[in-house]
Parts: C-alpha cells; structure tokens; sequence
C-alpha cells in the first residue's frame, strides 16, 4: 500500500510538471508528451525501497573499526588497516554475489603503484570490483560505474599509523556502494553494471586511474560513471543543517589543451551545456526527480567538475574520455575531513561516525539506484544525431542512426530554452530516424534526441551537431 502511495504522488508531481511546461509552451508549438520519461518505475521503487540505513551504518562503523585504512598501512594484518578492509569488503560482497544466483563476479584489481609525492614508496594498490554482467546481447558491453574509496587518512596522506577512522570520507560513499551492489544485484538490466571500492584515492586518485586507463587501454565502452564521496554528513559547521538535497558535480566543456573536431562543433553551435557528462547528470536528476517518494531527496546539478582545492575519483575518468560525475553532500564540516582525531579547545576534531547521518546516506545511495536503473534498463544513446541546416526556416528538422538494440520502441525530441538547465518540451515521432517539430526553430532553444525501449525506458539524450549537404 505505501508503494501505491508513493507512486500515486510521484505520479502527481509529474502531471504538475508536465502540466506547467505545457502552459509555457507558444500556441504552435507542439506540446505532446511521452510517459516514458515522466512516469515513475515500480522496479526502481522497490528496490530503493529494499536499500537499509541500518546496513549502511553497521558496514561504516565496521570499516571505521579498521582503525586507519590509509593506502600505505598494514596490509598484511587481518583487524587493522587497509588490507583487512580490503578483504572485508571482498568477502562482503562474495556473499551478495551469491544470493544474485552467481551473476555478480566479485575480484580484487591490483596495480603497484610507483614512488610519488604521497607514495614514498613503492605499494601494491588494490581496487574491489564487482561486476553485475547485463543480460541483453546488444548492450551487455555498455557500462556504468559506480564508486567510493574506501582509503582514509589523518592530516597526514602518509601517515599510515595513526587513526584514521573515514567515517564519511569514504566510508560512507563505500557502504553506498557495497549497499547498491548487494541490492541491485537482485535484479536484472540490459547493460553492465561495475561497482567499485577504490584504493589511493587520497594519495591522487590513483586506484581510480589505474582502472580507467586500463579500461581506455581495452577500449571498453563506459557509458557513466558516478563516484559517491563524502555523502553522509548533513550540518556545518556554523549550524545550518540540510538533509534532503545532495550535490552532482557535472563538468561542461572538458579542460583540454587541444579540442576535438567533435568538440569544437559542439561549440560553435551552442552545445558547451550539452557535453556527455552534462546529458548524464541531467538524466540522473530527471530519474531521482521522476521517483522522489523513493528517494526522498533532490539532486543540485553543479556546473563544476569538483569544489575547489579537492578532488574526486570520477576526474581519471573524465580524463580518459568518459562522462563521470561526483555526488558530494550539500554542506560539509572540514574539522571532520583529513584531520587526526582530537580535541582542541573543546571541539571535536576527526572523521567519526557520530558526525554521520546514515539515513542521509541511504538516501544518496537511493539517488544512485534510481540514475543507475535506468541507465542500464535504457538504451544506448542515439548516435550520429544531426541537425538539418538546409534552408532558411523556422521549423527543426533533426535525423539519427538508428539504435541497435531490438527492443527500441522508437524516439522522442527533446528542448529547452538556450538558458534553461534541463529539458523543458518533449514530443514522441514514433520509431523514425528523422523528424520535424514544426513551429519551434532551431534558432532559439536547444534540441536532443531521445530513445526509448518497449517497456518506456528511456536513454540519455544526445545533441545533434549541424548536417548540410556539401
């Protein structure tokens, strides 16, 4: 009955929306809409339903009891430091592979990592992955990842003896995603999922490079990637208490030397907000946003890579070439991030549990099950998305390759205003690879093309750069 209910006002909430951008819309422009974007989803319900606060607390305060988890501690002892995390982790999530009936494959990824600046010499790093294999041949190779490092450190990054409890960096973005793997591992999706507990995250982001340059290196096909860290407390330090919104840090334009001929097109049409990694926190949002009665809180969309002086195990990925962004919590205490525990004139310094909301985290990690859902229950991104630039006109003619999955039911036409961060219009054209919205010109809003599959899963949109004949 509380399902009925959630999803009755989910249902609700998307009429209201669909009802006020259909007020704003001009008398000629189309204003058909589709609910295969605007529904909410029964299965997504259930599962963020099935995510545990309690299990989320009981698996933090367990890699807290680690002690320190810094990259350079014990590796060899099995109750404190890093390696007895690690293989905690491993075995925990063993045993949810087995209830997933064996699908979900579960390994260690190690690398040695070579003397640096916070690596004084050299270490063996390891990544724990586990893999959730898709179930459709046409999608199985289509990835999304999810992470948080499950490393810590005092105010030293080198100190590898004293305490270092990482209660919510990144005990709390690891718990999230051991908590993911254990629940959606009870279902099945037409693309991979991979859910990743990263190593010498503090050291520079270097399990997490280490992972996308060898998967750049196999030419492996990550559609997103999400990394969760440092999303458990909800106060600051001056009082001001939030719990029901988290922050998705989304790059636009990626900060290269040198542009693609891709890129630069993008540009000079008016794409700089419509970037891959943009489109996928824009579809992130939109599916929390389509099933808040499940997860509870509303996602901010942050036009930045990450805040300022930190960083997070999604740039590797950004820098290899995939769309990845950060979800962070909204205001965060620093006398509780990269500090020895102490006290000092009568405040608590250190990351610890009791400055974890568990809840809150629960909630973010709710936010990551319903984009990863359906990410992986959509298809593809279409491909080779055009806009036609053929004549002087005020009517938007745009043209696609079809996708290759066989369940795709057909494609919707997606726009927003030039200023507007999220689409605002949608119109269903049916199973074509060209259409034309009449009445709205190319001129003023930006376009994206839509697919979606029998069941009304969607994809991400994607962009259509300009076609004229030569």
């Amino acid at each position: 009955m509380k399902i009925i209910a959630a999803m009755f006002i989910a249902l609700l909430a998307a009429h209201a929306v669909a009802h006020e951008q259909q007020r704003a819309l001009p008398a000629s422009a189309p204003t058909s809409t589709s609910t295969s974007t605007l529904a909410p989803s029964p299965m997504i319900i259930e599962m963020a339903a099935k995510i545990s606060a309690a299990r989320i607390e009981k698996n933090i305060r367990r890699l807290v009891s680690f002690e320190t988890r810094n990259t350079l501690s014990d590796a060899k002892s099995e109750t404190r430091g890093i390696g007895a995390a690690r293989r905690w982790i491993k075995a925990e999530l063993e045993q949810c592979a087995k209830a997933s009936g064996g699908r979900m494959k579960v390994e260690f990824d190690e690398h040695l990592a070579q003397q640096a600046v916070r690596i004084p010499q050299p270490t063996n790093l390891v990544n724990v992955v586990a893999t959730l294999p898709g179930m459709q041949a046409a999608s199985v190779d289509r990835l999304y990842v999810v992470s948080g490092h499950y490393d810590s450190m005092p105010s030293s990054p080198v100190d590898g003896e004293t305490a270092a409890p990482g209660a919510n960096d990144d005990a709390s973005g690891t718990a999230a995603v051991m908590e993911l793997a254990c629940v959606m591992s009870q279902y099945q999706f037409d693309a991979t999922l991979v859910f990743m507990a990263v190593a010498g995250e503090e050291q520079g982001l270097i399990g997490a490079t280490f992972w996308a340059q060898a998967a750049k290196a196999k030419g492996l096909n990550i559609a997103g990637m999400i990394t969760n860290d440092i999303i458990g407390n909800t106060k600051a330090a001056d009082g001001t208490v939030i719990k029901n919104r988290v922050r998705l840090f989304a790059e636009g334009v990626p900060p290269v030397k040198e542009m693609s001929d891709e890129a630069l097109t993008l540009l000079r049409s008016g794409g700089e907000n419509d970037f891959p990694t943009r489109q996928l926190a824009r579809f992130i949002k939109e599916a929390a946003d389509r099933n808040i009665a499940a997860t509870h809180i509303a996602v901010d969309v942050i036009y930045r890579r990450d805040r300022y002086l930190r960083g997070g195990d999604h740039t590797p990925f950004l820098e290899a070439g995939y769309a990845a962004v950060r979800m962070t919590e909204p205001v965060e205490d620093f006398r509780h991030q990269h500090q020895n525990p102490r006290v000092e004139n009568g405040v608590q310094y250190g990351d610890l549990p009791e400055f974890v909301e568990f809840e809150y985290v629960a909630n973010v990690a709710r936010v990551n099950a319903a984009g990863l859902a359906a990410l992986a229950l959509g298809p593809a991104a279409p491909k080779e998305v055009q806009m036609e630039t053929l004549n002087l006109e005020n009517d938007s003619t745009l043209r696609w390759k079809a996708n290759l999955e066989p369940d795709v039911a057909g494609y919707q036409i997606v726009w927003r205003d030039t200023t507007s961060p999220f689409w605002q219009h949608r119109k269903d054209v049916g199973n074509v690879t060209r259409a034309t919205i009449k009445g709205v010109s190319k001129d003023n809003v930006v376009f994206g093309v839509v697919a979606y599959d029998q069941e009304g899963n969607a994809s991400v949109a994607t962009y259509p750069v300009p076609f004229r004949l030569r």
